[in-house]
């Protein structure tokens, strides 16, 4: 088997040229592997959400008028957010007691067989009342390992940063979700691009779900050549009873004396969940249901607009590192709200360049948000109850915006024939993230972030 990759150690004199090279080397390739497994993970993710607006009506729900098949389909993808906490919540409680890594490993690998089964089911043609009931239970299991794995990948990035560097690696974990975006869309534009419609909904929607199975081959790879983190072996090696020790309930300790920031740390998320959901999955079904436009358009515009996430979100990190995280999260809370109205003007002139626009710009703000977000809610917890914290934060906002999104807005839009209430929803959202972080504190301290010279801590990555 190969040698782990180096991780960092405490030191109190010169620091060895070659050992530090290993171990920058060792983190660069440490951050390559979370953003390709969770690159994956999220892929496996959305794909879903692309399918359950274009092909799960007609495939799984072939009976129904076209506004319940829709509303069918997306209540199976609201399924996966409701299983995220849950998944979550029993992550957080074996990852704060057994390690990062192991949980991390076994979300990866539920990922990818439940995308895998996904497309080997059977249509409603075929089994009948079967064929939606299995779909529900494999989006669940996808829930339960996207719920899990998210809090696994930031805190083996974060905790073997520095402190003066956590920021930006946390965003190898973020910027896996517009990389799973583009991946998943064109994989999608591809195959329903390369054979006909009737071709497509018999049995080519099915391939990109059987790709997923390129999943295993980055769980051999993390289970072979990362170790777990600085900041978790060293709680292992405390003793019994030390305050920062692992604890027996790490959940329900965190819950018991953080309740309010774990409800704060949900409402950070509220912004961008919303809107990034509206983006990719609700404008999908609008566009091409109420405004006939052209799939594979809409499509590409998700596509584009996410290439400008892969640059904005590694940047917004960066700045956290250097102006703090609320800063940031405050301006992109307060972009989103305001920019909600703007975006569903432009959207419903059913003009292709002005979508894009209106997602782009919308884009931008969510980024603002979700870069720092990685490090902020980590940091947030002590590292006894981290894992547990900070998922359970992100996976409450999951199921309570995130899931519940395109669905809202397919259901509003089709009572009030408008798409203001999802706006005024939308700018709703951003003031809630605006507020949450106004009420937290700042994480990443003035001393750290101004004195060049300080390495605070034990990490030694610079």
């Amino acid at each position: 088997m190969a040698a782990p990759l180096a991780q960092p150690e405490e030191h109190s004199g010169p620091v060895d040229t070659g050992s530090s090279t290993t171990r920058r080397r060792g983190f660069r390739k440490l951050l390559t592997a979370g953003l390709i497994g969770s690159s994956i993970e999220w892929y496996d993710f959305f794909l879903y959400g692309t399918a359950a607006a274009l092909v799960f009506p007609r495939v799984f729900f072939p009976h129904s008028s076209e506004l319940t098949g829709t509303l069918l389909a997306f209540s199976t993808f609201w399924a996966g957010f409701v299983a995220r906490p849950i998944g979550g919540v029993l992550a957080g409680h074996f990852g704060d007691k057994y390690g990062r890594k192991p949980v991390v490993v076994a979300c990866l690998a539920l990922m990818g067989a439940a995308t895998f089964l996904i497309g080997c089911l059977p249509s409603a043609t075929t089994v009948g009342v079967l064929a939606p009931t299995l779909l529900v239970t494999l989006r669940f299991l996808q829930g339960l390992a996207a719920g899990g794995q998210w809090g696994g990948i930031v805190l083996l990035l974060t905790e073997s940063a520095s402190p003066k560097r956590r920021g930006f690696a946390g965003t190898f974990g973020q910027t896996s979700v517009p990389v799973a975006v583009i991946l998943s869309n064109l994989i999608f534009v591809a195959a329903s691009g390369l054979m006909p419609d009737d071709a497509f909904l018999s049995w080519g929607w099915r391939i990109p779900f059987l790709v997923s199975v390129v999943m295993f081959v980055v769980v051999l790879y993390i289970q072979a050549k990362v170790e777990d983190t600085p900041e978790f072996r060293e709680l292992q090696r405390e003793a019994s009873g030390s305050e920062s020790a692992v604890v027996r309930a790490p959940l329900a300790q965190v819950v018991r004396n953080k309740w309010g920031t774990i409800l704060l740390g949900c409402g950070l998320l509220s912004a961008t969940n919303s809107l990034f959901y509206v983006s990719i999955s609700g404008l999908l079904s609008y566009g091409t249901g109420s405004l006939g436009l052209d799939r594979n358009s809409l499509l590409a515009i998700v596509l584009i607009s996410s290439v400008a996430m892969v640059v904005t979100i590694p940047w917004s990190g960066h700045i956290s590192d250097r102006v703090g995280r609320r800063p940031l999260i405050l301006v992109g809370g307060m972009g989103v709200a305001v920019w909600a109205f703007p975006y569903f003007g432009l959207v419903d002139t059913a003009s292709l360049p002005l979508i894009f626009v209106a997602v782009m710009v919308g884009f931008v703000f969510q980024c603002l948000t979700y870069g720092p977000i990685a490090s902020f809610l980590g940091e947030l917890f002590a590292p006894s109850v981290r894992y547990s914290g900070a998922s359970l934060a992100y996976q409450l906002s999951a199921i309570i915006v995130s899931g519940g999104t395109p669905f809202l807005m397919t259901a509003l839009i089709a009572k009030t024939g408008s798409t203001m209430p999802v706006a005024a929803y939308i700018a709703a959202m951003g003031l809630i993230t605006f507020a949450s972080a106004w009420f937290l504190p700042e994480t990443n301290s003035a001393e750290v972030r101004n004195d060049p010279h300080a390495i605070p801590g034990t990490h030694l990555y610079r």
